[in-house]
């Protein structure tokens, strides 16, 4: 049997690290070959060029995929689209991968994802079914399960719906969410630590906000970071850590107001590009809550116990656990939410939760498909009807 050649197309930092054990697992199996395709954010020196850290964790980048422009509008950002079409064909062609392996639901993705279909690849995609009724996210995500074959889903709803979807069921499987498997093998950071590898002191209380464009509104990004800014103002004795929007349309707005507000406030705040998996992994227990509107706050926090204050709808539909809170985007919401979070009752009344997003053996189960898998039968797709009365 041929050594199967996998393909791992990756565009941002986050996406980065939720992929980073199966990634590791193919490059160490004797009967798989780990390609790495880098596009995106991660070859921008405006968005920390985390190539590097890539490079940095032992692995060895095939192609570098040059898609992201000066701009984040809707033009830039769908000429974007159309040079990945162009390169990431070239890219394929060149290294001729049995099998693509993409995750989520991201611009770039969607752009790898037609070309892998147009030189008749097969793609398993990671985190299908999953919904966000506040971002084009929700299109790209479902468009890109249409074009895949084998699929990885986090939960076993949304393994069902993407078999409504119309996938064969024996190719859909529920894995559960990757991130999970960061938290369960890592060495987390102790608090001494992690203030040295930010030079920033923790405070009574303290906050990791993350807050990205929501990408179905229309210019609400400014309004919506404002109202954000001047709740977290009321808060007393509280520090505050943000990390940056990723390259999507109105991103650049928002960071400036994250740069202007830390320089406004340097004695209670900082900011970063890319805290990076482990310094960010490790923030999550020291927390009081996390901010914003990021998946990480709905897949990844509540594993810790810690509370998630959801804002606005850009994770609308996603399945959450009883530590998501939930709010408006208004300051009066994100005050009353802060205040909820902050509350010695609702964070007891969560410290038995359970996740919905698994156990964090995701990839174990996606290297033993991928290692069976007859990626040639892959391509053999038809399409599978759910029998019911409407």
């Amino acid at each position: 049997m041929k050594n199967k050649k996998v393909c791992v197309v990756t565009g941002t930092r986050a996406e980065y690290g939720l992929l980073y054990w199966v990634m590791k697992k193919v490059q160490e199996d004797a009967d798989l070959t780990l390609q790495i395709l880098v596009t995106g954010a991660h070859l921008s020196p405006e968005f920390g060029n985390t190539y590097l850290q890539i490079e940095k964790d032992g692995f060895t980048i095939d192609k570098k995929v040059e898609i992201l422009l000066s701009g984040d509008t809707p033009t830039a950002i769908s000429k974007s689209m159309g040079l990945g079409l162009i390169s990431f064909s070239e890219a394929f062609t060149d290294l001729q991968p049995d099998i693509i392996l993409l995750l989520g639901d991201r611009y770039e993705i969607l752009a790898a994802a037609t070309a892998a279909m147009s030189c008749r690849i097969p793609i398993a995609h990671c985190h299908g079914g999953e919904t966000t009724e506040g971002a084009i996210d929700e299109s790209i995500r479902h468009a890109v399960t249409k074009m895949s074959h084998l699929h990885f889903t986090s939960t076993e709803a949304y393994r069902k719906r993407v078999v409504q979807l119309g996938e064969q069921p024996e190719y859909v499987r529920n894995v559960g969410a990757l991130g999970a498997e960061n938290i369960l093998k890592l060495q987390l950071l102790n608090k001494e630590q992690f203030e040295e590898s930010i030079n920033f002191r923790l405070n009574k209380k303290n906050l990791l906000v993350t807050y990205h464009p929501v990408t179905l509104e229309n210019n609400t990004s400014e309004e919506q970071v404002l109202s954000l800014l001047n709740a977290l103002d009321q808060i007393e004795d509280c520090h505050i850590i943000f990390t940056k929007a990723n390259a999507d349309t109105n991103g650049r707005i928002i960071n400036q107001m994250i740069d202007q507000y830390v320089a406004n406030n340097p004695e209670k705040s900082v900011s970063f590009t890319s805290l990076g998996q482990l310094r960010y992994l490790s923030a999550i227990p020291l927390m009081d809550a996390v901010v914003g509107n990021s998946s990480s706050g709905i897949i990844e926090v509540p594993y810790f116990n810690t509370p998630t204050i959801n804002i606005g709808d850009r994770q609308k539909g996603r399945i959450s656990a009883p530590s998501v809170i939930h709010c408006g985007t208004n300051e009066g919401n994100i005050a009353d939410a802060l205040d909820t979070a902050f509350s010695e009752g609702f964070k007891k009344s969560v410290l038995n939760q359970e996740n919905p997003y698994g156990k964090g053996l995701a990839s174990d189960t996606i290297i033993k498909v991928l290692k069976s898998i007859d990626t040639e039968s892959l391509l053999k797709k038809s399409f599978y009807d759910i029998e019911f009365k409407l």
